[in-house]
């Protein structure tokens, strides 16, 4: 019998193979695949991201979190299409036009996996063009920018402008996060919120989606 709390442990510790072994041999005995998300992996990637906010954890380890995480979604991601199943939300990511840095990006992509969203991460250097046709492709509700360089802040501004021009703005929400943003620059530019870090990230997206 699949062991749940193995299936925890190894979310939380990484271990991308255990938890995708542990993952099957769940399913395959009837788990619920739904119940696998909302009662252990999600809690599990809560813990990552509540040691990671107390210093327990640094990037390396939400990383290889969220690559374990991944390894279980693999499998479970068709068996909840297949049902009908709604995801918590569908999230457009990427740093935007300009700036090629993606640490911070990847860790708030992994967290918001790990919460329940379904994320399309865009990668660096995104134009607003590729933030419309990605946001409308995947019918996203929510739009993250990232920025590290104050130099390619003015592109966040650029990409809501992109939502607005192609009448997307009124169905989508965006947050911004990264080191030279605040949440005064959100609103000057016209954003829904801004994120400080991974964690008040993901608790901004649940805010602004409702969820």
């Amino acid at each position: 019998m699949a062991d749940l709390q193995k299936l925890y442990d190894a979310i939380l510790n990484g271990s991308h193979k255990t938890a995708r072994e542990i993952t099957q041999e769940a399913l395959a005995e009837g788990n619920d695949p739904q119940a696998l998300v909302n009662d252990v992996m999600i809690p599990a990637m809560n813990e990552v991201g509540r040691r990671y906010e107390a210093g327990d954890y640094f990037v390396p380890e939400i990383l290889i979190a969220a690559r374990a995480m991944k390894a279980s979604l693999e499998l479970i991601r068709p068996l909840l299409t297949e049902r009908g199943a709604e995801p918590v939300g569908r999230v457009v990511i990427g740093t935007v036009q300009g700036d090629l840095h993606d640490i911070g990006k990847n860790i708030v992509s992994a967290m918001l996996e790990g919460a329940g969203y379904v994320v399309t991460d865009l990668g660096v250097d995104v134009s607003p063009d590729r933030f419309v046709s990605a946001t409308r492709e995947n019918n996203a509700s929510l739009v993250a920018l990232s920025a590290l360089l104050t130099t390619t802040m003015g592109s966040m501004k650029n990409v809501i402008a992109a939502l607005e021009a192609s009448g997307l703005r009124g169905t989508v929400k965006v947050m911004i996060g990264g080191a030279p943003t605040t949440q005064k620059y959100a609103l000057d530019i016209g954003a829904d919120g801004y994120g400080a870090n991974a964690n008040s990230a993901v608790a901004l997206a649940h805010q602004l989606l409702g969820t």
